[in-house]
């Protein structure tokens, strides 16, 4: 179901759709985000657990813009039954990869800072089902060279549910999402 809700950021509407995985860049995904769908899940409205995203990024829309827009979809009918307040009082950027960093994902979130991202960062990466397999579909996918922006944010209810959403911006501006939500 397609919310006709609009999120405000930086003065720019930003109205989420559902995903297109067929016409990401004109071209079909890489191989990392199936493998990273495998372990995390297909793109969803589920509002629990997690999703994979993989989007072009329009002219002119930045990756936070596609990443709020892609949090708000997982999020689905939640986002409207407890208000856009609740759901963006946890939003926050905790991290984005220096320009010529070092590409590792699974150190770079073993490396934040933020309290309520580290503990979700832990849960991503070592408490999934297959935690090898996990790390190596994050690996694959966000340590690609064709990743040029890395950005990862904490998001929540407000309440009991927290979690994050890695965004990666190839350089095709394609961008691949994880939206990771738990109570």
């Amino acid at each position: 179901m397609l919310m006709a809700t609009v999120v405000l950021t930086g003065c720019a509407l930003v109205t989420p759709t559902p995903p297109a995985a067929s016409d990401a860049a004109g071209a079909a995904p890489p191989d990392a985000v199936a493998a990273l769908e495998a372990v995390f899940g297909p793109p969803s409205q589920a509002g629990f657990g997690s999703a994979v995203f993989y989007d072009p990024l329009a002219p002119g829309v930045e990756l936070e813009q596609a990443a709020l827009a892609r949090y708000q979809f997982f999020v689905g009918d939640l986002w409207e039954r407890y208000g856009a307040d609740a759901w963006m009082g946890p939003w926050q950027r905790v991290y984005s990869r220096p320009a010529g960093a070092a590409r590792d994902i699974v150190a770079e979130l073993r490396a934040l800072t933020n309290r309520d991202a580290a503990m979700s960062a832990s849960v991503l990466l070592d408490s999934v089902e297959a935690p090898e397999q996990a790390q190596a579909a994050l690996a694959a996918a966000f340590d690609d060279s064709a990743v040029t922006e890395l950005t990862v944010y904490t998001l929540g209810d407000g309440g009991a549910m927290a979690g994050l959403l890695v965004a990666g911006q190839r350089q095709d501006r394609s961008a691949i999402f994880l939206v990771f939500l738990l109570d």
